[in-house]
């Protein structure tokens, strides 16, 4: 039912169960907020988006308050513009005056609130506690001094990621948001995936930076620094330069990480490509044998986090291939260094990735050989973009360069793996060809595309039918184990990724990123499995020539120990 509505002196139409904050969205007028969240019940917590309702006699927040007919609505009021600066004058009384270096200076929900209420100086004098840095974690950083009990990171990780590590604790004016019992997030059901990090106002939240160490490293004449990227990095830092996403940034990404000082460049599409050949044998080994299906996906740290810690059980069903990043640092340690002159010990291998769960993937003492890691240090698109503005340089006019290593080439399967469906598509790809020798009719699989958060398909192999599914956002991949364990749903192999829309939405992303940037990126991905002659991994020659003068057949056991790891140990392995 359509009525109308008074809007600063003017009529508008609305809807029955709209709130006043819907209504304001669509048409064009601004409210302030720090507690909403799109595609969230709103809570009206922080009381931001205040506005006045004539016969009501206090302000009401308009993200939960519901419209009615004949409504007549202030939305600035000079009363209510002066309560929304008295909130953000509060806010301010016992926050940290360290805006000049704080890690979110310039992206800053409550700076940005400051500037706009005009605020030059500070009215009232809080308490400040000196509350301890979380700093345990190998992935995020939480610093409770610069909270707004907004809320919004509470809501994320309990309603999107669905394992509540933080929460609210204590009561009344000592109430904040932390963690159980008060330890680190190192030692809660954290998963590490930093999507709190992407919804926090402030710098109450921010990955842990390994900024520095990277630095130091491309600055030490005994180190041999080689860098690996992410398929969804490309897709992505475009965003952050304002230049229009095409396969031309592939090139001018690897220019630019030339120019940092990078000896060596690889994109992780291609160990993506070996990751696809090993799980592709793998599931075949156990549709024949009959065990341990469904198989899971696992080359998500935090999906894989969240099952050895909740999920034991489940742990047999994981893939045993390791991540593409941990392949290709493998591969450089392994086999790369030794072919370009170097001593293992002296390459220094960094990932940029858009995930804060591959720092704590890299710090796992499973993923290192000895006394060496794979990855010495991983950053995300956010800390890239950083490195890039501080060296001076000019992203938009470098000279694209193609790739230098003989390790450069990928199919676009590998590529894929940024979007939630891409693996399971380019992983069904390569299961029919070694199941049937021949390729696949029709080699699109649209029922796993687009930014559903569940995609499932029936696709025949041969005579086999197989029932596969790619599940995005950790809650609903709990909701999907759970219809599993109670044999509601049967599937042979399970996507998971736990950020939603998969690595396109990584908490290493770009801060305030919107529908319209994920569909951007997504369309850059399959623009590439468009234009790609190389489709499909069996096929890339990199692939095929490393089987053939190291890595034996797909499966073997000597991949086994190379590329595999075993998913029976403990949760911290």
């Amino acid at each position: 039912m359509q009525f109308n509505i008074e809007i600063n002196n003017q009529q508008y139409s609305a809807k029955r169960g709209e709130t006043i904050k819907n209504v304001l969205d669509r048409i064009g007028i601004h409210v302030p907020t720090l507690c909403y969240m799109n595609g969230f019940s709103p809570t009206g917590g922080c009381r931001m988006c205040i506005v006045e309702v004539e016969g009501i006699g206090e302000l009401v927040p308009s993200c939960s308050h519901l419209v009615t007919e004949w409504m007549k609505i202030k939305t600035h009021s000079p009363r209510v513009l002066k309560s929304r600066k008295v909130l953000v004058e509060l806010l301010l009384a016992s926050h940290p005056d360290d805006c000049l270096y704080c890690e979110r200076s310039g992206n800053c929900g409550l700076q940005d609130l400051a500037a706009e209420m005009n605020i030059k100086e500070r009215k009232y004098q809080g308490r400040r506690q000196k509350i301890q840095i979380d700093n345990a974690c190998p992935s995020i950083v939480r610093d409770p001094a610069k909270c707004v009990l907004c809320g919004r990171c509470i809501r994320v990780c309990d309603e999107m990621i669905g394992v509540s590590a933080i929460d609210v604790i204590g009561r009344g004016t000592d109430s904040r948001i932390g963690t159980s019992y008060n330890k680190g997030l190192n030692t809660q059901t954290c998963v590490k995936c930093g999507q709190c990090i992407m919804v926090c106002p402030t710098a109450a939240l921010s990955e842990k930076s390994n900024f520095h160490a990277v630095i130091e490293a491309l600055g030490n004449p005994e180190l041999f620094p080689v860098v690996q990227f992410s398929p969804t990095v490309p897709a992505s830092i475009a965003e952050d330069f304002n230049i229009k996403a095409s396969k031309d940034i592939l090139n001018l990404l690897r220019a630019a990480l030339k120019k940092i000082g990078f000896r060596q460049v690889f994109d992780a599409s291609m160990a993506a490509d070996l990751l696809i050949m090993e799980e592709a044998a793998g599931f075949i080994e156990r549709l024949n044998k009959g065990d341990n299906l469904p198989m899971f996906t696992s080359c998500c740290p935090s999906w894989v986090s969240f099952v050895a810690e909740s999920k034991p059980t489940f742990l047999p069903f994981l893939s045993t291939t390791c991540s593409p990043q941990q392949i290709m640092g493998r591969l450089i340690k392994n086999y790369i260094a030794s072919s370009a002159g170097q001593k293992s010990e002296n390459v220094f291998v960094v990932s940029v990735m858009p995930c804060t769960a591959k720092k704590y993937e890299a710090d796992r003492d499973r993923m290192k050989d000895g006394s060496s890691r794979n990855v010495d240090a991983v950053i995300t698109t956010r800390e890239l973009v950083k490195m890039i503005r501080l060296l001076g340089i000019d992203f938009a006019n470098l000279e694209p360069e193609p790739s230098d290593t003989a390790f450069g080439m990928r199919s676009s399967s590998g590529n894929l793996f940024g979007i939630s469906g891409g693996h399971l598509e380019g992983l069904i790809r390569t299961i029919n060809h070694m199941m049937t020798g021949q390729e696949m009719s029709t080699i699109k699989i649209s029922e796993l595309r687009g930014l559903k958060n569940k995609k499932e398909v029936k696709v025949k192999v041969g005579k086999t039918l197989l029932n596969v599914v790619a599940v995005s956002g950790l809650a609903n991949a709990k909701t999907l184990v759970e219809d599993i364990e109670s044999r509601r749903e049967t599937y042979q192999i399970v996507e998971v990724m736990a950020c939603p829309n998969g690595c396109i939405n990584g908490g290493g992303q770009k801060l305030g990123s919107d529908e319209k940037n994920l569909k951007s990126r997504m369309k850059a991905l399959y623009d590439v499995d468009d234009e790609e002659m190389i489709k499909v991994a069996h096929k890339n020659p990199i692939i095929t020539d490393l089987y053939d003068k190291f890595l034996a057949k797909p499966g073997s056991e000597r991949n086994k120990e190379l590329l595999h790891v075993s998913r029976l140990k403990s949760a911290t392995t």
